[in-house]
């Protein structure tokens, strides 16, 4: 089934700039089980696209394709028009520096400080200054309210605040793509809020493109330009949250989120 996450004329030509993310016929299998099948979809630079289903659907395993954490067995991956897979090593790490992504976990380096936690990888990977990569750090940790917090070790951190570090470590390498997987899952109900209002903050103030999956269906429904409903390794639904989520038109993404809401 193909679902592109931008308008399509009716024969399937995409009219005008080509999707910043692409995905076509992407098949992923884990021994017997596909997890993805022969999956076609593409998302537009700037859109806030969020995937929703029922666990196993497929829906991390195309952020994990996006971050080359794994490999598609079939179909072609292309960002900002350049290809990620199949590709060279060398292609696929350039390709990659177009893409952050924010863990479930919060991996950040428990021995380093909250400012060099987000300078480290623009100073390695990126090569800026040290300088530079502070002065960015510091407007991020402004922007997700922890400018008081640069000279603090994680552990002395909330799960929130952790969060929050890794979500300026994510934007401090400037990626044309920021991946959400299930960010507050492993958090305590009274922290998720402050993390999705930050997450809020930067899809309302930013041009970043944002591809989300999560539970949180109210947050969805507030950031998504587009939301698309996964099943058993396809979409089987897809259009604007209040499509979505008012009216939609496929019984099992109906079953879906009444059990959800």
């Amino acid at each position: 089934m193909s679902v592109e996450t931008n308008k399509q004329p009716a024969d399937g030509t995409h009219s005008g700039p080509a999707p910043l993310i692409r995905l076509e016929q992407v098949t992923k299998r884990f021994g017997d089980n596909t997890v993805l099948d022969h999956l076609d979809f593409s998302v537009d630079a700037g859109r806030h696209v969020t995937l929703i289903g029922p666990s196993g659907s497929g829906k991390t395993t195309i952020l994990r394709l996006l971050m080359t954490l794994a490999k598609p067995d079939e179909g072609t991956i292309t960002v900002d028009g350049e290809q990620l897979f199949p590709a060279s090593e060398k292609q696929i790490r350039e390709v990659r520096k177009k893409i952050g992504m924010v863990f479930q976990q919060f991996n950040l380096f428990p021995n380093m400080s909250v400012l060099r936690n987000v300078t480290e990888a623009p100073v390695t990977v990126l090569g800026l200054s040290k300088d530079e990569a502070e002065a960015r750090a510091r407007e991020l940790l402004d922007l997700v309210g922890l400018a008081d917090k640069c000279d603090a070790k994680p552990s002395q951190l909330s799960g929130g605040q952790q969060q929050r570090v890794a979500i300026a470590r994510a934007l401090a390498m400037r990626p044309q793509v920021l991946l959400l997987d299930e960010v507050t899952s492993a958090l305590d109900p009274e922290l998720v809020a402050g993390v999705l209002d930050v997450l809020r903050d930067i899809a309302r103030s930013t041009d970043i493109t944002m591809l989300c999956v999560t539970h949180e269906m109210n947050f969805a429904r507030d950031i998504s330009d587009q939301v698309l409903m996964f099943d058993s390794g396809r979409v089987i639904e897809s259009g604007p949250p209040e499509k979505i989520f008012g009216d939609a038109d496929h019984e099992r993404t109906r079953e879906f989120l009444s059990a959800v809401l």
